[in-house]
């Protein structure tokens, strides 16, 4: 149904796609992997008509099509959706779903059919919600979920998915899969990006790997296929242990709330199903207005992330579009916000100390972009995150608060990013990680927190966790029972 035939797309100082050419099925769910930077999501805007290619082209049912806008792959039957979702939270949910092509008589929007053919999509992917709700109230695997029901609204014969399970629960997740085993039944065309290789292995029929911008290998079925033969295909070199544990001798207690105490050295993980609450707990230590919140011993006044700040208390947010980055600044900008104080002469901005500072923390890190220069915006998920780290470590640090800082991020940025982790761990940092892989808290984390229903109910040490004991306490005792 889909092919690519050596798309080509070039940016100042960056051959993001180098001649690449690979096909898709009908009635398939065909994997795209790769690293962060490789170009998958180059290829997915060059596939949404983002992106005009600078040579090459995509032959859809054996018909080259010349995409010059987003509206001309929909009106072609193609739809991404993409891992930063694209809706208007001050809309309602079904002004979303059918922005663009609302339903509509005599030239003005008919309420009740919009309404009632809201619910109908709503129901195609699970979600009950009441479609008058402003997007913008729900959390974010519930737009997600929304984000999808849009898409289908157009009949679209190539689906693609940039990583669509960041962001869901466990049932969630057993229900998009449901769905898309659907829409191949169907004989649509699905393209499926993930950077979770159980997804890949047991999701799909065919896979592609690109790396740094070219075809390396694509995979016309996955029977003998493992994750281990992907991974190798993608980083061009056997992986060792992705969530690999660093012994550390702990310290004093450094930071301390109402409902936790972390020492110095300390990574305490936080797992919880969504909507547990762990965002919010780490917000509410950041800034929030409930609770006291200590840093060796000194109290810090609450309602402020200013104040946090200046105690040495950092937070990075999992919602990196809407509050990590600022799309329009540049990288070096981006990495020096939370340094200038430190940086600042006299109470004037230092442009050198600012220059080398970003520079530093570009190199340490790993970005991925002909420059520092380049708006950040225009990065990879995964190149916007080790910026962020970089703001992080470009300031004075006692404590650390990440939220699901490898969502999104590929095995290879994992392995770097835990190694950023254990390293600020073993300089004396606190650190308090929330995620979703359970893999990752127990293999990264000194001890972890389960969270339920808003609040704590477990303190598991790392050499008595595992993964039943601690599904067992995230789930409600009504699902554990069932």
């Amino acid at each position: 149904m889909l092919r690519f035939e050596n798309v080509t797309k070039q940016f100042p100082g960056v051959l993001a796609l180098d001649k690449v050419s690979w096909s898709a099925r009908a009635g398939s769910v065909h994997a795209l992997c790769g690293e962060n930077g490789a170009g998958k999501s180059t290829l997915l805007k060059v596939l949404s008509g983002v992106y005009r290619p600078d040579s090459g082209q995509i032959v859809l049912d054996d018909v080259p099509i010349n995409l010059r806008s987003a509206n001309d792959a929909l009106t072609q039957g193609i739809a991404v959706i993409y891992q930063e979702l694209n809706l208007v939270p001050h809309l309602s949910v079904a002004e979303n779903i059918w922005l663009g092509h609302t339903p509509s008589r005599m030239g003005l929007v008919d309420r009740r059919a919009l309404r009632n053919q809201t619910v109908a999509s709503l129901e195609q992917v699970g979600l009950n919600v009441d479609p008058d709700m402003r997007l913008g109230e729900l959390p974010i695997a519930q737009r997600q979920m929304v984000e999808i029901a849009k898409a289908l609204t157009r009949d679209a014969k190539v689906i693609a998915f940039d990583e669509p399970t960041s962001s869901l629960s466990m049932k969630e997740v057993d229900q998009l899969f449901a769905l898309i085993n659907s829409l191949r039944e169907q004989g649509k065309c699905v393209l499926y990006v993930s950077h979770r290789m159980n997804e890949v292995t047991s999701l799909c029929d065919a896979c592609t790997v690109l790396r740094d911008g070219k075809h390396v290998e694509t995979f016309d079925s996955m029977q003998g296929v493992t994750a281990e033969t992907i991974i190798n295909r993608m980083v061009g070199r056997d992986l060792g242990e992705v969530f690999a544990f660093v012994p550390r001798e702990l310290g004093a207690v450094r930071l301390e709330t109402n409902d936790l105490t972390i020492r110095s050295s300390e990574i305490v993980g936080v797992f919880g199903l969504v909507g547990a609450g762990r965002t919010e707990l780490l917000k509410d230590i950041y800034c929030g207005s409930l609770g006291e919140v200590h840093v060796d011993g000194v109290h810090v006044p609450r309602g402020s992330a200013r104040t946090s700040i200046e105690h040495g208390l950092v937070y990075l947010s999992e919602d990196r579009k809407h509050e990590g980055i600022v799309p329009l600044m540049s990288v070096a900008e981006n990495i020096n916000l939370t340094a200038r104080r430190k940086l600042a002469r006299a109470g004037v901005l230092n442009k050198g100390a600012e220059k080398a500072n970003a520079e530093a923390q570009f190199a340490n890190q790993g970005v991925r972009a002909a420059s520092d220069q380049v708006a950040i915006g225009t990065l990879s998920g995964g190149n916007q995150q080790k910026a962020l780290l970089g703001r992080i470590l470009s300031g004075s640090l006692k404590g650390v608060m990440l939220d699901e800082p490898t969502r999104g991020i590929d095995v290879g940025a994992k392995g770097e990013i835990h190694k950023i982790i254990n390293q600020l761990a073993s300089d004396g940092v606190a650190v308090l990680l929330v995620s979703s892989e359970l893999p990752e808290v127990m293999g990264v984390c000194d001890r972890i927190l389960v969270m339920r229903e808003g609040r704590i109910v477990g303190n598991v040490p790392r050499d008595e966790a595992t993964e039943e004991g601690l599904l067992k306490l995230a789930l409600p005792s009504s699902e554990v029972a069932a």
